[in-house]
């Protein structure tokens, strides 16, 4: 096995960026979800309620995320001074604001009042204390710093839809290929390029995976959600994908060697 691709999401439910590479730091791949969206309340915003944030695209420059906001233009995200405890599931972290004048922008293409907030490397949010007793930080991904999926499931899963999917639809970290169909459900432990990772828990999947990531709508007919639920439903929900963290900091690249220790 092998990478075939990765992604990293600088800012929470807006489009992702394939890039050949990311390093790691504490919180995952850098730069991955120190951004994030949150309303009138201070609670994240995703596309399971607000489609049409995938058509938000992002670009990095060095460690700066730029927005392309439909209609509205581009905007770099620069973090303020004013600061705010913003939720994110069932966690209070705390944050700072963005720039007003792009929460504006943001805000009229929603048609909501929504503010863009980022995760300083003062804030700490604990990775789920029920499946990792390290006490492991994560940004504003859902629950873990990385999402790791298998080219070959998607290609057994598209063999029973009468559209095929992208892989975007399942918003990965890292794409693995030579594996076989769901054969990630023994993952354990893995060895990408020189980095080691363990593999947590499968990932249960929403809403989320029907919006098409190119239109910014939700599929009528529920696919693929509706299609995986007849045969990938368990404990942990509909599941597609694997939740990691990292043993330590490192780089790893599309290309690079994917081990399961499990088998060695």
């Amino acid at each position: 096995m092998r990478i075939h691709s990765l992604y990293i999401y600088p800012v929470k439910s807006l489009a992702g960026i394939p890039v050949s590479s990311f390093d790691m730091d504490d919180f995952g791949p850098a730069n991955d979800r120190r951004w994030m969206i949150v309303d009138s309340e201070r609670r994240f915003v995703t596309q399971r309620d607000y489609p049409m944030l995938a058509r938000i695209h992002t670009s990095l420059e060095g460690d700066c995320v730029r927005v392309s906001i439909p209609g509205e233009g581009e905007y770099l995200l620069q973090a303020g001074e004013d600061e705010a405890r913003v939720l994110v599931w069932r966690d209070w972290v705390k944050a700072v604001y963005g720039a007003p004048e792009v929460s504006d922008a943001l805000s009229r293409f929603c048609g909501e009042d929504f503010r863009f907030v980022y995760m300083p490397d003062a804030s700490f949010r604990r990775v789920d204390a029920g499946r990792v007793t390290e006490e492991r930080r994560v940004s504003f991904a859902d629950g873990f710093p990385f999402l790791i999926t298998n080219l070959a499931s998607l290609s057994e899963l598209n063999g029973r839809l009468d559209k095929p999917v992208e892989m975007r639809r399942f918003r990965p970290n890292i794409v693995v290929e030579g594996g076989e169909p769901w054969s990630e459900d023994d993952w354990r432990q893995l060895l990408i390029g020189e980095q080691a990772f363990s593999v947590v828990k499968p990932c249960s999947r929403c809403v989320m995976t029907t919006v098409d990531p190119d239109a910014g709508t939700k599929a009528a007919d529920l696919q693929p959600l509706r299609t995986l639920g007849r045969y990938r439903r368990t404990a942990d929900g509909v599941i597609f994908g694997m939740n990691a963290i990292h043993e330590s900091p490192g780089t790893i690249r599309v290309g690079d060697p994917v081990i399961n220790r499990n088998t060695e």
